[in-house]
């Protein structure tokens, strides 16, 4: 399956931050993105989130991601929210209820091709027990 989506990263950079390290909580989780910074943020577009859903697979929250996915999503978006200092070190940590005193990185993905009920479950699949339901176990 070819995947067309177009995947927004903002995060803002408080006076006490490093802008550099709120970069690298981008790209830690998004590798592939261009990043830019300008008027106290960085700004992330990627065209992929293969890493991330590695990550969340390695990390074994599928079952919160897709939580989260679908928590915020309509007809070709879904959007949530990832905790930076976490994010700096490469991990996974969805940002839920109080927001961040830093601020939280806010992820936008534009979803062309497929549906995005299909992508969502192409990044992080449907769980029986924990573990990743492939269509070849039904």
């Amino acid at each position: 399956m070819i995947y067309s989506i177009d995947v927004e990263i903002t995060a803002p950079v408080r006076d006490t931050e490093v802008t550099d390290r709120v970069s690298d909580a981008v790209t830690n989780l998004f590798p592939e993105a261009e990043v830019t910074e300008a008027h106290g943020e960085i700004r992330g577009e990627a065209h992929s989130m293969d890493h991330f859903s590695e990550q969340l697979h390695r990390q074994e929250i599928l079952d919160t991601a897709r939580g989260a996915f679908f928590e915020n999503h309509n007809r070709d978006v879904f959007t949530f929210e990832l905790k930076k200092g976490p994010a700096f070190e490469g991990r996974v940590n969805f940002a839920v209820g109080n927001p961040d005193e830093l601020g939280d990185m806010h992820v936008r993905v534009y979803v062309d091709e497929p549906s995005v009920e299909e992508f969502i479950d192409a990044v992080a699949p449907p769980t029986e027990d924990g573990k990743p339901i492939t269509s070849d176990e039904h």
